[in-house]
């Protein structure tokens, strides 16, 4: 073993951060033994410099982008969050042929392009797998396991706060802001859990795994997206009788077009999902991702979606195989873009819908909003009609698949009709 050490900068100590370290500490002789020489933290950057980080607090700087500049610092690991800063950081660490770990979705969703260009041209490694999913590992697998085979689909749960709103509305009934004040209670949700309940976070994770997937650069934009701000106690009620949940799914899949050509959608919304599905199953702050590929078939990965420690143990292996590129003069996977396929509009998506709208309670309603469907010829699957304690009645339709422009058209034609008092709800089925 080499006695030169790998120099490591650390920027950002949060609970991602604070984890790092950790484990860089107590289990420098295992890491060291795992890449063939020591990792040794040159400095660890934060917001204010404090003897109150349970850390060496002449590791500590303010000053991150002197820390990243110097020479004996060859791999940055980057969890400070935000895009800006990070984003400086991580071109500059870059540049320099330093390599980077980093967990930052929401940079990676919106600068993938550009950071991959940075890295390319100086031959440094750019490493981010606890940006989608935590402790989970999916981008490793999408990018190597399955470099050979084609992917086809890339579905999961990516948000822990949204997964454990809806699973606790779902076992106790419970309203949607009842259920999200619990969560910030417990600490799941954010103090503005933005991000996380109208889909933001979601979406910036599945721009990554569409572009992995299929070789093709995606950026948050791209990304159809839509929260669970909306939906009720009585959505998920009305789900439990048609034996379906209420999730927030990130979908990413290759699509054909009626002539011929092969495009992408990338989407986030809620959805309903059968029982019998196996995202179904996965329930409280844990995600899921589903992949499906030809030859492989279906795969899926199941675990902590977050939190400091599973994320820390993502950053921990990327790190790994960083520090053994250095060590042995390799390099890590480059970035995929050969594909260049088009993202394909929304409303070419074919889609299944649920849709709760409040009704007159008379004579002819059902054939009045029937008609609103057959005039754009989709087809109704179950209709169900419930007693509401509002004046009038409860009215569910579920369609069978078309494409989702109609689908769209259709409930805003309802929303027009004088029989219609509202539309309560709109969701999609995945799954059936």
């Amino acid at each position: 073993m080499t006695t030169k050490p790998i120099g490591i900068a650390v920027l950002g100590l949060g609970n991602v951060g604070s984890e790092v370290v950790r484990i860089l500490t107590e289990n420098a002789e295992d890491l060291a033994a795992r890449v063939g020489a020591p990792l040794e933290i040159r400095g660890i950057a934060v917001r204010r410099v404090d003897g109150k980080r349970g850390v060496d607090t002449s590791l500590l700087t303010d000053d991150p982008a002197s820390l990243v500049d110097r020479d004996d610092v060859d791999i940055v690991v980057e969890v400070l969050g935000g895009i800006d800063v990070p984003r400086k950081l991580i071109l500059a660490a870059l540049e320099k042929g330093k390599s980077v770990v980093t967990a930052n979705k929401a940079l990676l969703a919106e600068y993938t392009g550009e950071l991959n260009e940075a890295a390319e041209k100086s031959r440094a490694d750019l490493y981010f797998e606890a940006a989608v999913a935590g402790a989970i590992p999916v981008v490793r697998p999408l990018m190597q396991s399955l470099a050979g085979d084609r992917v086809n689909k890339v579905a999961g749960i990516v948000n822990g706060t949204t997964n454990f709103i809806l699973s606790a509305m779902d076992e106790t009934g419970a309203d949607y802001a009842e259920t999200l004040a619990e969560a910030g209670r417990l600490g799941y949700a954010e103090a503005d859990p933005t991000a996380d309940v109208e889909g933001y976070d979601a979406a910036s994770k599945a721009a990554i795994l569409a572009s992995i997937a299929f070789h093709t650069r995606v950026t948050a934009s791209d990304v159809y997206r839509e929260g669970i701000s909306k939906i009720t106690s009585a959505d998920l009620e009305t789900a439990r009788s048609l034996d379906c949940t209420i999730k927030l799914l990130a979908i990413c899949e290759r699509i054909t077009t009626p002539k011929g050509k092969e495009r992408i959608s990338a989407r986030v919304y809620p959805a309903l999902v059968p029982h019998d599905h196996p995202l179904a199953t996965v329930n409280g702050a844990f995600n899921a991702v589903v992949v499906e590929a030809e030859a492989a078939g279906r795969l899926m990965f199941y675990g902590q979606g977050a939190g400091g420690s599973p994320t820390a143990s993502a950053v921990l292996g990327d790190l790994v195989m960083a520090a053994r590129n250095k060590f042995y003069g390799g390099r890590g996977p480059l970035e995929s873009k050969y594909a260049k396929l088009k993202i394909a509009p929304m409303g070419d998506i074919l889609t299944r819908y649920y849709v709760s709208m409040q009704v007159a309670d008379k004579t002819g309603v059902l054939a009045t909003v029937a008609a609103e469907f057959s005039k754009r010829d989709i087809s109704i699957s179950t209709v169900r009609q419930e007693e509401s304690s509002e004046n009038g009645a409860r009215l569910v339709v579920v369609t069978h698949l078309a494409a989702d422009s109609a689908l769209s058209e259709t409930v805003s034609a309802l929303d027009e009709l004088d029989v219609v008092t509202s539309v309560a709800s709109v969701l999609r089925l995945e799954g059936t």
